[in-house]
């Protein structure tokens, strides 16, 4: 077991979690997520035009469309990285994620999976789940901190869930593909997040892979939101309740994975025939 000491140790492209005091996120009355006409213009061109959406409590939201229909875009306005020039986006009833920097979005419970797995390679796997728990990483802390029995459950339960019990001990950096996809999904879990973001989770895994992708967001559909932003077509056919296509920055269709394949202008701008 590992109790590093060192700020940096933070893989590339990951936020930081700072000690971040936000209000608890309160969805008795409502979504999760909540974006209203989120307008994002980059040098003149729309990035987003007027989008909206709304995930709800515990929902699998599968999100496609053709390159440049906004989706990273709309995934770095939920997560802070991007600032709307119009429009609201809401973190239950009171969290303004407009607001907030990235960190604070990260610690309220929003936790973002980028296309290419950021773990640490160095490390084993217990070791990155330690890393990641959602704790005071700041040195003095870092330095005096034992795990203890909560924490222990709490990582080992993480294991079975991304099965990788058996590579407790084994170093990141060996692991496949599809395995360090798994840890890095790992270590969102073990911030304790209320919504993930996943991009592509499953670009560069095996069939034998994708599907027990598949079966993990199952598992963790219900327990907690997941936006998941995805083109292999056949894992969205696997895991969707409701798709929402996105199309030059806005929603061209949202339903069930049927009623998408049969609308004819997703057919035209991203299906096709």
């Amino acid at each position: 077991m590992s109790n590093a000491a060192d700020e940096d140790l933070v893989p590339s492209g990951a936020p930081a979690i700072g000690h971040v005091a936000t209000a608890a996120v309160d969805t008795s009355h409502g979504p999760i997520l909540y974006l209203d006409d989120i307008t994002v213009s980059f040098d003149g061109f729309k990035a987003l035009d007027k989008l909206t959406l709304t995930v709800e409590e515990g929902e699998l939201r599968c999100i496609i469309g053709p390159n440049g229909a906004g989706k990273t875009t709309m995934m770095d306005v939920i997560t802070g990285k991007t600032r709307p020039d119009e429009g609201s986006a809401f973190f239950g009833q009171s969290i303004d994620l407009t607001r907030l920097t990235e960190p604070e979005i990260a610690h309220a419970g929003i936790g973002r999976k980028f296309q290419k797995p950021t773990v640490f390679e160095n490390h084993t796997v217990f070791e990155n789940l330690e890393l990641a728990m959602k704790t005071d990483k700041r040195v003095r802390a870092t330095l005096r901190s034992r795990l203890g029995q909560e924490d222990l459950d709490h990582i080992s339960e993480t294991l079975s869930t991304i099965d990788l019990f058996d590579a407790a001990d084994q170093l990141a950096g060996l692991l496949s593909h599809g395995q360090k996809q798994w840890l890095e999904i790992g270590m969102l879990l073990m911030q304790e997040p209320r919504l993930l973001l996943l991009d592509e989770p499953v670009a560069g895994m095996t069939d034998e892979e994708t599907a027990k992708t598949a079966e993990l967001l199952h598992s963790l559909e219900g327990s907690r939101s997941i936006i998941v932003v995805e083109h292999d077509m056949e894992f969205i056919d696997e895991i969707a309740r409701t798709v929402t296509v996105l199309h030059e920055g806005s929603v061209l269709a949202e339903g069930s994975m049927e009623t998408i394949k049969a609308d004819e202008r997703v057919i035209e701008v991203y299906l096709g025939r």
